[in-house]
């Protein structure tokens, strides 16, 4: 089969074995699979993203300086089913997965794995137990954004949110806008989202944020604050203590940014009590000074992908029209052209999401 291959900083198109199904597992031809933001930083990053991933406990396998084909936002067509598997799915069926497959009893990821290859790559040997289909009348590759809009869930469920809540999203690329989704399902109002990005503010009023702000001119705390504090609040420590003065509403900042000094901005910024859920991916040593935490008691909270029970409860929200996930989809590529999708990527007003066409 062909696939997109990188290795030694760059990709190429190859021919590799195709793979074959072990036990309990269906070959699934790859129909598209979604550039990830997480690919982005391994492909330009790769002895510090497969270091990380070693120190950090292994849940990511890559080794720098292995060939490794990227690929975990996946959609697929049942090709066969391989030995021990009960027959649930028929050739043509369309699935997708959580970006793992088990063979026997042992687990593997999907994506950054050097002995497995991803979804850009033609085909992908799945667990029978892990496929989902994709329901009648959903378009077929929408169901590749089931991972990332699941990120966005998990963060939201993670958060432990509730109407009462206001919420702030700092950044508005693919996980800040599944973070917005998942916010106006549980219905949280408002929602005011930050991004520097016009292209991006743009998607951020879509997927349903309230407010959005560029931050180059309008403070996103600012605006958080107003939105949280009733009249005749009195923001002194005796009146608050004493309960002299009406209570805030309760505000949950996600960073879904990344990059170092971003939490330590919202630390800064954030009303005091606030909960701050860190959803993007950090690569980075990065620093904060606690002592805003302490004096404004925020809480801070990590979060990572998602469950099973999320992943399928995502495809059920894109399939019914809960998650519209079509105006994110902005380029598709085939393997050839993958090493300029990810160039194109570092710009966000050229991309949002790039699906690659392993077939084309």
């Amino acid at each position: 089969m062909r696939a997109a291959i990188f290795h030694q900083g760059g990709f190429s198109t190859a021919t590799i074995p195709d793979p074959v199904p072990a036990e309990g597992q269906v070959l699934v031809r790859t129909r598209a699979c979604g550039i990830c933001g997480s690919d982005l930083h391994a492909a330009a990053f790769p002895t510090i993203f497969a270091d990380l991933a070693r120190r950090t406990g292994g849940r990511f396998q890559m080794v720098a300086d292995r060939p490794v084909v990227f690929g975990h936002e996946f959609v697929g067509e049942v090709v066969a089913n391989g030995p021990g598997t009960e027959g649930r799915f028929k050739p043509g069926d369309l699935v997708t997965s959580m970006p793992l497959t088990i063979a026997g009893r042992q687990v593997q990821g999907i994506g950054y794995n050097p002995d497995l290859a991803g979804g850009f790559a033609e085909y992908l040997p799945l667990a029978e137990r892990m496929l989902l289909p994709i329901p009648p009348g959903m378009d077929p590759d929408h169901a590749a954004l089931v991972e990332p809009m699941a990120v966005g869930v998990h963060a939201v469920a993670f958060a432990r949110t509730t109407p009462e809540d206001v919420a702030l999203v700092i950044g508005c690329g693919p996980i800040g806008l599944a973070t917005i989704a998942a916010l106006k399902l549980q219905g949280i109002s408002p929602v005011i989202a930050a991004d520097f990005s016009p292209a991006r503010r743009a998607l951020a009023r879509r997927m349903g944020a309230d407010l959005v702000l560029d931050p180059a001119t309008d403070s996103p705390y600012a605006a958080l604050e107003q939105a949280v504090t009733p009249e005749g609040f009195d923001a002194g420590r005796y009146a608050q203590l004493l309960g002299l003065s009406p209570r805030r509403r309760p505000a949950v900042v996600f960073e879904c940014v990344g990059v170092p000094g971003v939490v330590q901005q919202i630390m800064e910024g954030a009303p005091a009590g606030a909960r701050i859920v860190v959803v993007g991916v950090c690569m980075e040593p990065d620093r904060i000074e606690p002592l805003f935490g302490i004096v404004k008691q925020l809480s801070l909270q990590f979060v990572l992908a998602y469950t099973a029970e999320e992943f399928a409860a995502t495809l059920g929200h894109i399939a019914a029209g809960r998650i519209d996930v079509a105006p994110l989809i902005t380029g598709r590529t085939g393997l050839d052209g993958v090493g300029q999708a990810f160039r194109d990527l570092a710009s966000p007003e050229v991309h949002a999401k790039v699906l690659v066409e392993p077939w084309r």
